[in-house]
């Protein structure tokens, strides 16, 4: 695989659960994952969110100021 990055981390027990520390450079981002088994190999990948909000709470703020834009009445339109 071209860009493989790995790096060994260590199991241990959360109550009944076994579980990983994930790394900073492996964050995934959102706030729920899906995992699965595929043979010997567990796959965890971030779920896309599921709402408009949810996007919106992942953008960084626009820090730019906007230009004010003059609000004239629409011309009619014959239908």
């Amino acid at each position: 695989m071209d860009g493989l990055i790995e790096r060994r981390v260590r199991l241990f027990r959360n109550g009944r659960n076994q579980a990983v520390r994930i790394p900073r450079e492996f964050e995934l981002p959102g706030k729920s994952a899906v995992i699965r088994k595929e043979g010997g190999r567990l796959i965890v990948e971030s779920v896309a969110p599921q709402s408009l909000l949810e996007v919106l709470a992942t953008l960084a703020p626009i820090d730019e100021e906007f230009p004010e834009i003059q609000d004239t009445i629409p011309r009619p339109v014959e239908l």
